[in-house]
C-alpha cells in the first residue's frame, strides 16, 4: 500500500480534494482535525506547561486564547509544532496500519515544513490564488484578514511547495477538480499495483 501526502496552504481547498478521493474510497487522515483533537484530549499537560494553565476552562481548551500565545510569535509556533506534530506523526501511523486501500492519503497543512513528508511515498500539493484563499477563509472562519494574512506568511508558499510534489492540484476555477483528482487516483492505483 501506498502512503500518500497532500498538502497546500491555508484554504488552499486541501480538505475538498480529499472528500472527493474520500468519495473514491481512499482513508484520508486529517492530520489538522487530529492534531486539534490530541491538543484537547492527550497532550493538555504539555500544552499548559508551555502556553499557560488559562488554556483550558473547565477541562475545554479555550482555542482562540491557545492561537493567540500560539502564534504571536516564531518561537510559540514552533513550540506548539514541537509538542503537536510528533504526537500527530505517532497517532497517523497506528490509523494506518489499520487501512485496507490501494493508498492512504494524509492531509497537512505543514507536511513539508514539519519534514514528515520524507516518511511518504508520494505527495500532492493543492495550489491556490491567494485572494481566492482569502476569500475561502473568510466565508470559513470567524478571524480577520490580518490574521489570515499574518498566517498565510508563516506557511511556505504555492512556488516553495511545488519543489516537492509528485503531483499538482490547481484549485482555482479554471481547471476540473473533479478530473484531476481522477487522473491522479488512477496514477496511484497503477503504482500501488505495481508495487
Amino acid at each position: 500500500m501506498l502512503h500518500v501526502g497532500i498538502t497546500g496552504g491555508m484554504g488552499s481547498g486541501k480538505s475538498t480534494v480529499c472528500s472527493v478521493f474520500a468519495q473514491l474510497g481512499i482513508p484520508v487522515y486529517n492530520s489538522d482535525a487530529q492534531a486539534k483533537w490530541l491538543i484537547a484530549n492527550r497532550l493538555e499537560k504539555e500544552m499548559s506547561q508551555s502556553f499557560g494553565q488559562d488554556i483550558f476552562e473547565n477541562n475545554v481548551l479555550n482555542k482562540s486564547l491557545l492561537a493567540s500565545r500560539a502564534f504571536n510569535s516564531k518561537e510559540n509556533t514552533q513550540r506548539l509544532n514541537d509538542i503537536v506534530h510528533p504526537a500527530v506523526g505517532q497517532d497517523y501511523l497506528e490509523w494506518r496500519s489499520t487501512c485496507k486501500a490501494y493508498y492512504t492519503l494524509k492531509e497537512a497543512a505543514l507536511l513539508i515544513e514539519a519534514g514528515s513528508y520524507k516518511t511518504l511515498d508520494k505527495l500532492i500539493v493543492v495550489v491556490a490564488p491567494v485572494e481566492t484563499r482569502i476569500e475561502r477563509i473568510l466565508q470559513r472562519d470567524s478571524i480577520s484578514i490580518d490574521e489570515i494574512e499574518a498566517r498565510i506568511s508563516k506557511q511556505l508558499s504555492d512556488e516553495e511547495r511545488l519543489h516537492y510534489a509528485d503531483y499538482v492540484i490547481d484549485n482555482s476555477v479554471t481547471q476540473s477538480l473533479i478530473k484531476q483528482v481522477i487522473a491522479i487516483h488512477e496514477n496511484l492505483k497503477g503504482l500501488s499495483n505495481n508495487a
